[in-house]
């Protein structure tokens, strides 16, 4: 990929993930547990809650990591394209898929409704407004990350391997 488009490219997912950071973290300080699951204190709401938060705060965390990142590689002098290429296949791999793969599985991407105009996500059970708004809100960022950074998923270290071999 030409350095110019990688720059753009490294410019462009360190804003996305920078607006999901900004959208997450006061989500994530203002809600704590008791607050979520209001008065259904049921264990099926204590269960999904927990798990949106953890996957919540992990992907925080990843995304918080890749700004810092990213930012590095933009302030230095010369930038570094094979080092950008590498944090692009970070973020790919741990910001975006750490939203449409979350380990709790509290929601998911059916894809059946990305041709429909409805949202694509679905939660195993149904959550409160503010919860499902941060979850949709992000959606639309790691949706556009995803589509920007698809060459990162597998073709990226696929053209590394065979640089490898020669």
């Amino acid at each position: 990929m030409p350095t110019a488009n990688v720059k753009e490219l490294t410019e462009s997912t360190r804003t996305k993930l920078k607006d999901a950071v900004s959208q997450l973290e006061p989500f994530l300080n203002n809600n704590a547990l008791i607050q979520l699951t209001g008065e259904d204190n049921g264990e099926e709401a204590q269960t999904f809650y927990k798990g949106l938060l953890s996957d919540l705060r992990h992907l925080l965390v990843f995304s918080e990591v890749s700004v810092e990142k990213l930012g590095v590689l933009l302030r230095r002098p010369n930038f570094d394209t094979d080092y950008a290429e590498r944090v692009l296949y970070e973020v790919y791999h741990h910001c975006v898929s750490a939203f449409f793969y979350p380990k709790n599985e509290c929601y998911s991407e059916d894809g059946r409704y990305a041709y429909t105009g409805q949202d694509a996500i679905r939660f195993r059970f149904k959550p409160n407004r503010d919860s499902r708004d941060i979850v949709l809100n992000v959606s639309k960022i790691f949706e556009e990350l995803r589509d920007e950074l698809a060459y990162y998923e597998n073709d990226y270290m696929t053209q590394r391997r065979m640089q490898g071999q020669k």
